[in-house]
């Protein structure tokens, strides 16, 4: 039986996403199946082409965050 994968299986195979089993099989797809293994490889080039980013949060972010649950909490109380 021929499994059929969409784009969005492929994408969340690059980004390590999907299920051991899953993986299985698309691997398995992908060496049987050269049109697949192209667009996979150009996943592959997009993703690494795309800048390295990381978010954190402000400290004022986080002790506003904070402020706000004790004052939730305390009203809970009430």
């Amino acid at each position: 039986m021929k499994q059929n994968f969409t784009l969005n299986d492929l994408i969340r195979f690059v980004y390590n996403e999907t299920t051991v089993f899953e993986n299985e099989q698309i691997v398995e797809a992908l060496n049987s199946d050269n049109e697949l293994y192209a667009q996979f490889e150009e996943l592959q080039v997009g993703k690494k082409m795309l800048p390295k980013v990381t978010f954190a949060p402000t400290t004022s972010a986080i002790n506003n965050i904070l402020r706000y649950s004790q004052e939730t909490t305390m009203e809970a109380q009430y």
